[in-house]
């Protein structure tokens, strides 16, 4: 079974209103819980790590955005959810638009959190640079948490609130059963998803979209800029954007409330 390749899990009983959450790059399923908590009275709920993250198979090729989306058909499919509303962070978003464009009858609504279509040919060095600051793996926790407060950011200049960054990759950080703490997610396939997700434009996925589709955007973000949130608006008009204020790329873990406010808004004027 395809599944059984996936770390997943399913919050919530409403089997004809459901959810599925995509997490982004480096993160995994787990950051979605505080969201789908709040939502799984209403919905059924599905978080799962993609490939190359969390518990979930780590094989050394297979990291396009087609593939996630391929992915995410099979899981869907062996579970037996003809449709559901999608919600995709970052990474997770830009597979999300590639799912939606290449399996539209299975969306309901498409939900893209902070993300744009731009192809970006250098992005990859940005994490190299990132993960090779790292030390991992690290012989205990509190030395994980010492390197991040006092070493990591006189390391690595990052493009992200510092405060959030840190809290990130520690968060990505586990024990492993040898007792050191190293990355949740395979370092390899982190590099490849950042090469392959932007050796690309997906402009033509943003102009595909028939479903209602939501782009949130955090004001500071420093992957979606305000040019290119306004460039998604116009170039198809079943976008609909919200722009949250005073907050950055991680808008669901940010605000999350504001954010669950948002989306339970959306998807319920499209069930009506």
């Amino acid at each position: 079974m395809f599944l059984e390749n996936f770390n997943y899990s399913i919050l919530g009983t409403n089997k004809s209103d459901r959810i599925v959450f995509i997490h982004g790059l480096m993160a995994f399923s787990a950051n979605w819980r505080k969201i789908a908590s709040r939502l799984e009275n209403d919905f059924q709920c599905l978080i799962y790590d993609q490939r190359g993250h969390g518990g979930s198979f780590k094989p050394e090729t297979g990291y396009t955005p087609e593939i996630f989306a391929e992915d995410l058909y099979k899981i869907t499919e062996e579970l037996g959810w003809d449709k559901f509303h999608l919600v995709g962070h970052s990474m997770g978003g830009r597979n999300a638009m590639v799912f939606a464009n290449l399996y539209p009858k299975k969306v309901r609504t498409l939900t893209i959190e902070d993300m744009g279509p731009d192809m970006d040919v250098n992005i990859t060095d940005y994490y190299q640079r990132m993960l090779d600051s790292v030390p991992a793996p690290f012989n205990s926790k509190p030395q994980v948490k010492h390197f991040f407060d006092t070493e990591f950011f006189s390391k690595f200049k990052s493009k992200e609130p510092s405060p959030v960054l840190s809290l990130f990759l520690q968060a990505n950080i586990e024990e492993k059963p040898d007792g050191v703490f190293d990355w949740r997610f395979s370092k390899h396939a982190i590099l490849e998803i950042a090469r392959e997700g932007h050796a690309k434009d997906r402009w033509a996925e943003v102009k595909s979209f028939q479903m209602p589709t939501l782009l949130i955007h955090g004001e500071n973000s420093h992957v979606l800029s305000t040019e290119t949130y306004q460039k998604m608006l116009a170039a198809n008009s079943n976008i609909t954007g919200v722009e949250i204020k005073s907050v950055g790329h991680w808008v669901h873990f940010e605000k999350y409330e504001e954010f669950v406010s948002v989306l339970r808004k959306f998807i319920d004027l499209h069930n009506a």
